[in-house]
């Protein structure tokens, strides 16, 4: 069985490029999203100490119910098939539990919508800002067309990990619960992780976030990478830019791959000596970003199937 899950991962990755996302009744990420909703006024209206206090054990109920009902449904799957000779049923608890797992990664529809942004663009400036507003929380407004396609390449670097890496990472290690925790972690900290209004409320999610991506970042950053020594040690460099622990590295790592100069207006700016982004840059982007993520799910796979070998 140590094969179950290097099969079960290239079942989901080829089911999200085939079928790309679930409808949204369907998709447990919205679910995820709406359980976080039900807690989102009441946190902004108490202080500090009592939003903080809600705010973490919003987040742990949240994270055990996610927990809990993956284990019951792969607990449910693995034992269903007991009964089956060996070969058949590898293959179709593989295929089952790639199925269960695809809803958790989000290849193919990130890659869509980055280019469509290139896309709009082609169409005004209007249109690509418009565009991009769908994957960004920053204003968009004011942006010229080289800083939408900064922070188009930036989301698509930083969500390579968030919404494929990291859930494959977490259910190398522990399974299909491993990958729904941290996706209902990455779902939190998008939605109350923010300074302002959210600083108290979403503590408790931006930390956990920050350490359960911490690894997965780096290793989504390696993938891109040249393995150098000095290319390594630039790569760590740049990231420390970046207000954040770990988006840093993957965009990090896609401007010194593409020679781009990327960066927040007034927050960051990565690799300041390249160029800025032209439109045959999105999709360069985005092959890169395919080559790390082939990368790590095969590296992934392998740490997998190492770590059940020796169970």
């Amino acid at each position: 069985m140590c094969l179950l899950w290097p099969l079960a991962f290239a079942f989901a990755l080829l089911v999200d490029r085939l079928f790309g996302e679930p409808p949204t009744w369907a998709h447990p990420v919205v679910a995820m999203g709406r359980y976080l909703g039900l807690f989102s006024k009441r946190l902004l209206s108490l202080p500090p100490r009592p939003a903080f206090a809600l705010g973490a054990l919003a987040w742990v109920l949240g994270a055990l119910l996610v927990g809990g009902l993956a284990l019951l449904l792969e607990s449910a799957l693995i034992l269903s098939l007991a009964p089956w000779s060996s070969w058949p049923r590898l293959l179709l608890c593989a295929a089952l539990l790639g199925l269960l797992l695809k809803p958790l990664l989000a290849w193919r529809m990130l890659a869509d919508e980055v280019l469509a942004v290139e896309r709009a663009l082609q169409v005004s400036l209007e249109d690509g800002r418009s565009q991009l507003a769908r994957l960004v929380s920053r204003d968009t407004s004011a942006l010229s067309a080289e800083q939408v396609r900064e922070a188009a390449i930036e989301t698509l670097a930083e969500n390579l990990n968030d919404s494929v890496v990291a859930p494959l990472f977490w259910a190398m290690l522990a399974g299909l619960p491993g990958a729904a925790v941290y996706r209902f972690a990455n779902t939190a900290d998008a939605m109350w992780g923010y300074r302002g209004q959210w600083e108290w409320a979403g503590k408790w999610a931006a930390r956990a976030d920050d350490v359960l991506s911490w690894l997965p970042a780096r290793i989504t950053a390696i993938a891109m990478s040249s393995l150098r020594p000095q290319a390594l040690l630039r790569l760590s460099q740049q990231a420390s830019r970046t207000p954040s622990p770990n988006s840093g590295w993957p965009m990090a790592a896609m401007a010194l791959r593409l020679d781009l100069r990327l960066g927040k207006p007034g927050v960051y700016q990565l690799n300041a000596e390249g160029r800025a982004p032209q439109p045959q840059d999105l999709p360069a982007a985005i092959a890169y970003a395919r080559r790390g993520l082939l990368a790590s799910a095969f590296s992934l796979a392998a740490l997998a199937a190492f770590l059940r070998l020796q169970t």
